[in-house]
């Protein structure tokens, strides 16, 4: 009956319509696989906090940006740039600007998020080390005053939080569907993890698919191992379901 009743909701919820109210829309405005990966990865790091702020915020970004920005990155000059008033809650100017600087590192050798991504995932063939893969290398080449915001911009899974908008970004990059893009293969969407956060954390408990109290590391295995019975190819579909369930239930 679970499955039958959240099936419904995802047909309703995942849908094009979705996309407008939601930090998924900066990586509909491009075609570009670069500019994809790379709008992707600014947006789900700014995409905490109240939506009509954070998304404010990241069209001033992209504005800055010329709304190019693979270019924009690829082309960055950490000592002369245009980037000022990106202060977000814990975050300051100076965090967003080393995150464009060690970007642009792994741009010039001709690297990409993809590879990055891909090379960590290869080392270990889960998805936790290789979010842990990707945050060692940021962490590794800081070389310039940077605040605390720096962190929770790009949080450590040593911490084994949830890792919510890491998740999401994943979710964007590799399921394929009217919402999500689906544009990197080296990952089965079999691996993916639920985009944990105190609402869904809230629906999965009255779903009976979570039973633990905090909203870290351990619940969204949980929740994820609960969501692959009911589809182990592609469990994080049922986001959207979860996500329809709270509208529909006023949770």
């Amino acid at each position: 009956m679970l499955k039958t009743q959240l099936d419904k909701y995802i047909e309703m919820y995942e849908t094009k319509d979705f996309i407008k109210d939601d930090p998924v829309q900066f990586i509909h405005r491009y075609s570009n696989k670069r500019d994809i990966e790379t709008a992707g990865f600014i947006a789900s790091m700014f995409a905490y906090g109240k939506r009509e702020v954070f998304i404010e915020k990241l069209n001033y970004i992209f504005n800055l940006m010329d709304n190019k920005p693979f270019e924009y990155v690829k082309s960055f000059n950490y000592k002369k740039n245009n980037i000022e008033n990106c202060d977000y809650r814990f975050s300051k100017d100076c965090d967003l600007i080393q995150i464009l600087k060690i970007l642009n590192g792994l741009y010039s050798e001709n690297e990409t998020l993809e590879s990055l991504f891909k090379y960590s995932y290869e080392q270990k063939n889960d998805v936790w080390q290789m979010f842990q893969g990707v945050t060692d290398y940021f962490y590794s080449r800081v070389d310039m005053p940077i605040t605390k915001g720096f962190y929770h911009l790009l949080p450590n899974p040593e911490k084994k939080s949830a890792l919510k908008r890491m998740n999401m970004l994943l979710r964007w990059f590799v399921r394929k569907s009217p919402v999500d893009k689906g544009i990197w293969t080296f990952i089965p969407t079999s691996e993916l993890l639920i985009p944990l956060d105190t609402h869904v954390a809230k629906i999965s408990r009255q779903l009976g698919i979570l039973t633990r109290k905090d909203n870290g590391y351990e619940s969204v295995m949980e929740i994820t191992s609960n969501l692959r019975k009911l589809d182990s190819i592609d469990p994080i579909k049922y986001d959207f379901a979860l996500f329809g369930y709270g509208v529909n239930n006023k949770v």
